[in-house]
Parts: structure tokens; C-alpha cells; sequence
């Protein structure tokens, strides 16, 4: 609406001990002077509750007469109101604020304490981002104490752009790693909450090993592997070099060691409580991996995962020969796999999740519209745009918005 024929915007604050009815209380005080509400809000932190009401009083309207009736009414209630009349300058520049980017930040930690909060607030205001509105995602915290595998998360709400965007994603980087926290950055758009593709990289992501390492150790040639893996990872040689040499140290090996190995794989924390709430969400979940068909196919039948693409590895009468069939799959293979999935599904790569560790999933972390390396090594958490170090795999359902409220209705 304009604000002809107005004579004045007041700002209502109404808080106390939450009760049903307030709100009902102050509007049916407010639909006797016909004003219009301009905005509303409310939250309750532990059953203390405070709300606000914008509104436009008619050119006809006393706002001493609404102060002492909406007074009336709240001592009945045992609450407390407070007024501010909004001066037309303060109102036209709220109004102008809202074309402005948003952004949102979400902290995740085993528990937030109060430097936290600071440093991630004192890097928002440095840039010049103003806070609209913070919630908390995770469930409420037990007073005994967070247990060891807990986690916490708050989501900040911002508006503005940041003086450098740069500049403020290292200063995330930085906090993030000197308190043992993560911290996400990221546009509020409409693709947010409707992205419908996850794909993973399997090895030190969806499971807590490498198996060509594991591979290695069952055939004798363990750490003469792990230092070549090692440097891969952390992007200093390129992958298919790097993988060819590793598998050709596998040849002889007996191919009953691979069930020996998936055997004693282990998922990584958080991994089946993600897929199985991505899956209950309608979310279409993918393995693109540098590592073995084997073992991609064993967690798909575990975890429930779509598609799975991976790597042939060659058996000759039982014996692993220290070969693949077929292309082996590198960075750039991954990206257009993830791509090509994309595409089946009628999806923008802003709709995808791409989750991964090392320097070779570097390209399609970077195409999709969410990009996460998952507890990732350097050169690849300071690529990625977002990165989860401190908390499990299911820390990503905090990234997409969602509370543990939310998701323990589906559980």
C-alpha cells in the first residue's frame, strides 16, 4: 500500500511469558482503528515470547489512544508493550531494503558457545551485512552437557552484499578453522530448497577410508599406496597418473580379499541418517567415484543410493590384474557425470549437491549448485564453496535449510 491519507507508522513490541491469545488479544485491539499492517514477527526463546507489529495508523487514527488500549489488553494478558513511532524517512529506507541480495550463514559446531557467535557476527558487520533474523536448526540441548558426537546449528538470516566477497569467504575460512567450527555462506535463492540431485564421492566421504589403500595393505605394498593416495588427494600429482601406478602395484592380488575389505568399511557419521532423509525428501542421490564398482554397488544396496558410477576393476580367473575396463573416472569425468545426471533428471546445476574430498572432486564440487568438501583436505576446503569438518555428513540438512524438527517427522 502507499502511505497516503497515513498519519503515522508506530512500531509495537509485546513481550512476556508466552500464553495462547495474544496475539489474537492485540489484533482484535488493532481492527477497531482500521490500520494496516505493514510487517509481523514473533519468536519464543524458552516460552518467553516477543512479537512485533509494523503498522500504518489512518490519517483519522489516535496512536495514543491504540498505546493505551494495546496497554489495556496486555496487563490483563500480565504482558508488556513498548512503541516506537516510525519516522517516514526510517520507514522509506526499510521499504527501499528490501530489493537488497540476502545471504544466509549457517554455524555448525558439537556445541555453540558464545565466541562463536562473536567471531561469526563480527565478520558479517565488518562487511557491512546487517542481521535480519537468526533461528536455531538443531533440537534443544540437555543442560548435562553436549556428548562427544552432538551437534549445534544456527542459521543467520543477512541482507546486503558483502564490501569483498573474497575477503569475507577467508575470513569464514580462517574463524571456522581456529574454532573448530564450520561456517556455510551461501545466496538465499529460490534454489535453496529446491535442489533434487545429491551426488557423493565414495571413498573418505560416504566411508571412512580409501580402499585402494586398503586394497594395498592386503596385497604388501600398503604404504608405498597411502603416500601416492596422499599426494592425489591433496592435488600435487594428477589422478590418473597417480591411480594407474597405484593399480598396477595391485596386480596378483586374490579377488576374494575385496569382500575382506568391504567387510571391515565403515560409513562415515552422519552418512545413512543423510541418504535416508534426502531419500524421504524426494531427493535423487548418486555415487560418482574414483574408486571401485565393488564396493559402490555394496553401500548403493546398504544406503539405498540411485546411481552408482565407479570404477571396472579388472579380474582374470580371480585375480586382480592391475587394471580397469573402460575410462577411468578423474575429476573431469566426475563433472560430467554429475552433469549428465543433470540432464536425465530436467534439473539447472544449481539444483545438484555435489559432496566430496579430495583435489579430484574439485570439478564437479565446483559446478554444482552447492558444492561441499566433506572434512576435505586443504587446497580442496579452500576451493570448495562450502566446506563441513567439525560435524557429520548430515550437517548438510542444516546447509538446505532444514530443522531437526523437520527431519525427525520423517525418521
Amino acid at each position: 500500500m502507499g502511505c497516503h491519507n497515513v498519519k503515522q507508522v508506530l512500531l509495537i513490541n509485546v513481550y512476556g511469558e508466552d500464553k495462547p491469545g495474544v496475539t489474537n488479544a492485540v489484533a482484535e485491539v488493532l481492527s477497531r482503528f482500521e490500520v494496516t499492517v505493514l510487517d509481523i514477527g514473533q519468536a519464543v526463546i524458552h516460552d518467553q515470547l516477543n512479537m512485533g507489529i509494523l503498522v500504518a495508523v489512518p490519517e483519522e487514527g489516535s496512536v495514543s489512544e491504540i498505546k493505551s488500549e494495546v496497554l489495556a489488553v496486555l496487563q490483563t494478558l500480565d504482558m508488556q508493550g513498548r512503541f516506537l513511532v516510525v519516522s517516514d524517512e526510517s520507514y522509506h529506507d526499510w521499504v527501499d531494503q528490501q530489493g537488497k541480495a540476502r545471504h544466509i550463514v549457517t554455524l555448525l559446531a558439537r556445541s555453540i558457545d558464545a565466541s562463536h557467535l562473536n567471531a561469526v557476527t563480527k565478520v558479517t558487520a565488518d562487511q557491512g551485512l546487517n542481521i535480519d533474523k537468526i533461528v536455531r536448526l538443531s533440537g534443544r540441548v540437555p543442560l548435562e552437557g553436549t556428548e562427544q558426537m552432538g551437534q549445534a546449528c544456527v542459521e543467520f538470516s543477512v541482507r546486503g552484499n558483502p564490501k569483498s566477497a573474497e575477503a569475507l569467504r577467508s575470513s569464514l575460512l580462517e574463524l571456522a578453522g581456529q574454532h573448530n567450527i564450520d561456517v556455510a555462506y551461501q545466496e538465499d535463492t529460490i534454489f535453496r530448497r529446491s535442489r533434487q540431485l545429491v551426488v557423493f564421492d565414495m571413498d573418505s566421504t560416504l566411508i571412512d577410508a580409501e580402499v585402494i589403500d586398503e586394497l594395498a595393505i592386503e596385497a604388501g605394498v600398503g604404504e608405498e599406496v597411502a603416500a601416492i593416495t596422499e599426494a592425489a588427494m591433496r592435488g600435487e600429482i594428477d589422478f590418473t597418473q597417480s591411480f594407474t601406478q597405484r593399480l598396477a602395484l595391485l596386480e596378483g592380488l586374490n579377488a576374494k580379499v575385496l569382500q575382506t575389505v568391504a567387510d571391515r568399511l565403515r560409513l562415515n557419521e552422519g552418512a545413512e541418517y543423510l541418504i535416508h532423509s534426502l531419500k524421504q525428501l524426494g531427493y535423487t542421490t548418486a555415487i560418482v567415484s574414483g574408486g571401485f564398482t565393488f564396493f559402490g554397488q555394496r553401500l548403493q544396496t546398504i544406503l539405498g543410493v540411485d546411481y552408482v558410477y565407479a570404477n571396472e576393476l579388472e579380474i582374470v580367473n580371480g585375480i586382480v590384474t592391475g587394471k580397469v575396463t573402460g575410462d577411468i573416472i578423474d575429476g573431469q569425468r566426475k563433472a560430467d557425470l554429475l552433469r549428465q545426471l543433470a540432464h536425465q533428471q530436467g534439473l539447472s546445476l544449481d539444483q545438484v549437491i555435489a559432496v566430496g574430498d579430495g583435489a579430484n572432486d574439485l570439478p564437479m564440487i565446483s559446478i554444482a549448485g552447492l558444492g561441499i568438501a566433506f572434512r576435505a583436505k586443504p587446497v580442496v576446503k579452500a576451493s570448495a564453496k562450502q566446506a563441513i569438518s567439525n560435524v557429520g555428513l548430515d550437517g548438510i540438512l542444516y546447509l538446505l535449510g532444514y530443522s531437526d524438527k523437520d527431519i525427525n517427522k520423517l525418521h
